[in-house]
């Protein structure tokens, strides 16, 4: 089969979140089982040192509402995949991906920009992989101005993944001008354009990065006012739950940024030479016998950091439990982690920001991991805690319901501990409950760790299921 993977953003020449990682993943995974595929992407600012390395494909003219845009294509060949860069220096050579009062007119460019692509990369796929809104207006640009080119356009199935359905890209009606059509309630949604929502319209098939998020988002509750047009593609949805690469970038026995490195045979020594290292790095009390919780991952009030503030303090004041905290975002909630490392200077470590190393080592010396969501589309930071022997604790949302199997204290069975509503008291309890466990029964304790250390959440289990996906929707008549 051949594959665009189309989006908005690409690890490692661009990133704000798990789009890019997957948009990295899953093209080296699924080119893994035989299939080409080539992502295109925007060429960002922050691209630009890469260009001695790349080559000139072409220029194209788009025509888009009453103006043109010019737009250069670039391919460069990483780790086996080939990237094309959509190059014009007005919309995408800014300092940030998104945020940009003109964001409509930048990523409907993006959109002409990948279906003018097609001759000039000399690549004519069987499926446009789009993704988020940024890409979802394809589909109908491809309906309205391509399919009658040639064989080669006709043919082209659109499979729809949604990352997280909170992103729709909403924009006044007046951005309809770009798609240099007459009036069409495909985009239209509470009287505004809506380019998600034009994309579950028209697209082949929709998927989004977990089972029990393409369950959720169906309801009004997580739907953010598009579940009722989900329910009306209910037979074309689905959910595929995300994967990571536990054989390179997570596997702490090769992990190049760990202290030291450990397997499930030796994964207490390994974890307290990581968690000493840790604790001297913070200035945090050097105790190896007492639990480690860490967060890392954005300070926003999705991720729960609400219910943190509201019981983090308790369980420091009356546990002997030490806390870690990464990440960046609401500047309330990073006041509020500044407070508790200057209040209790001795349990308590920040790192306001991101830093790599920092992060893979938090994972290799945490023995917990918090990831309590008010909603989670899928979440990795789970899944590479419990690779690490970090137990999380998340709530029953998303992909953290998907991936984490809640501790049994009669079977022993599970990987952490989960919680179903969305209740301070009810993570607060589930603070101390892994706090306890961890303190009173280090043998309990050890087999979860090695079973969560086992748990398989590698990316041959994803791409496979995409395969899967995309056979089906080739099978699909146009």
């Amino acid at each position: 089969m051949k594959i665009l993977f189309c989006s908005s953003e690409a690890f490692p020449f661009s990133k704000t979140g798990g789009l890019a990682d997957m948009a990295y993943f899953l093209p080296k995974s699924i080119n893994v089982l035989g299939h080409e595929i080539v992502v295109i992407t925007p060429y960002y600012e922050g691209i630009k040192k890469h260009h001695e390395t790349m080559t000139y494909l072409g220029t194209k003219t788009i025509y888009m509402g009453h103006g043109e845009v010019v737009v250069n294509y670039y391919k460069l060949v990483c780790e086996g995949i080939t990237y094309i860069f959509v190059q014009n220096m007005h919309y995408f050579e800014r300092e940030g991906l998104y945020g940009y009062h003109d964001d409509a007119e930048r990523f409907a460019a993006f959109s002409y920009a990948i279906l003018e692509s097609l001759d000039i990369i000399e690549f004519y796929p069987d499926i446009l992989h789009i993704n988020d809104w940024q890409t979802s207006m394809i589909p109908y640009l491809l309906d309205k101005h391509y399919r009658h080119q040639s064989f080669n356009y006709f043919r082209i199935h659109t499979l729809l993944t949604i990352h997280n359905l909170q992103y729709q890209g909403d924009f006044d009606k007046d951005v309809a001008k770009f798609f240099n059509t007459d009036f069409d309630y495909t985009y239209i949604h509470f009287d505004r354009v809506n380019y998600l929502k034009a994309g579950i319209e028209r697209a082949t098939k929709i998927n989004t990065v977990s089972p029990t998020y393409s369950k959720e988002v169906m309801t009004r509750e997580y739907g953010f006012s598009l579940d009722g047009s989900l329910q009306n593609r209910i037979n074309d949805f689905s959910g595929i739950l995300n994967g990571i690469d536990d054989q390179n970038t997570f596997n702490p026995k090769t992990d190049k940024y760990l202290i030291k490195t450990y397997s499930v045979s030796n994964h207490k020594s390994g974890k307290n030479i990581n968690k000493q290292f840790l604790l001297e790095h913070f200035g945090l009390d050097k105790n190896l016998d007492e639990p480690l919780i860490a967060y890392v991952g954005r300070l926003a009030d999705q991720k729960g950091l609400g219910l943190m503030e509201y019981c983090l303090e308790e369980v420091i004041q009356y546990s002997n439990a030490k806390f870690i905290l990464m990440g960046s975002g609401d500047k309330a909630y990073e006041d509020y982690f500044r407070y508790l490392t200057y209040k209790y200077p001795n349990k308590v470590g920040n790192y306001i920001g991101f830093n790599e190393k920092i992060a893979h080592i938090i994972y290799g010396a945490s023995d917990i991991f918090m990831m309590p969501s008010r909603f989670e589309p899928c979440g990795l930071g789970q899944m590479i805690a419990m690779k690490y022997g970090s137990l999380p604790i998340v709530r029953e949302t998303g992909g953290l319901k998907d991936s984490v199997i809640p501790y049994n204290k009669y079977t022993q069975e599970g990987t952490g501990f989960s919680f179903k509503n969305y209740d301070s008291y009810d993570l607060k309890e589930k603070l101390f409950e892994a706090i306890s466990l961890y303190n009173e029964d280090k043998k309990t304790w050890q087999i979860l760790v090695k079973q969560a250390m086992k748990s398989d959440f590698g990316l041959n289990q994803m791409a496979r299921a995409y395969e899967e996906l995309y056979k089906n929707i080739i099978g699909e008549k146009i």
